[in-house]
């Protein structure tokens, strides 16, 4: 398995895909990648020479802000935004959806599997 940024790529797969399984690249900048580094973008990863993988690996560090820095960057500015207490902050620290959608009905990814509540009984009359 070839090893860019850190993260092995499947060799199987064409270099376009498998360069997606780098976080941070997706398939237009797969493509554009490969575009500029001159490299047939449908070549398996396994077919790839050293010098190739070399030079990909080097042009996206260079270039592009991926794997753990990039994960990293995205926590501390979810931490900058709570710690200022911005609406949004707000609503990652409570784990509801931040970007303006409803929550009374679906929202279940960010609020989680649902959980029943028990209806108040009433009292008795009389």
């Amino acid at each position: 398995m070839p090893r860019i940024a850190g993260i092995d790529i499947p060799a199987d797969k064409p270099i376009f895909i498998s360069l997606t399984y780098i976080y941070g690249i997706g398939r237009t900048l797969s493509k554009k990648i490969l575009k500029e580094l001159n490299i047939d973008e449908n070549l398996r990863a396994k077919n790839l020479h050293d010098d190739q993988l070399s030079a990909l690996g080097a042009y996206i560090e260079k270039n592009y802000v991926v794997e753990g820095y990039l994960r990293r960057q995205e926590n501390q500015n979810i931490a900058l935004l709570k710690n200022i207490g911005s609406y949004r902050g707000l609503r990652h620290k409570m784990g509801l959806p931040v970007r303006g959608q409803r929550t009374s009905t679906n929202a279940r990814t960010r609020k989680g599997k649902r959980r029943t509540v028990a209806g108040k009984k009433e009292t008795p009359k009389g």
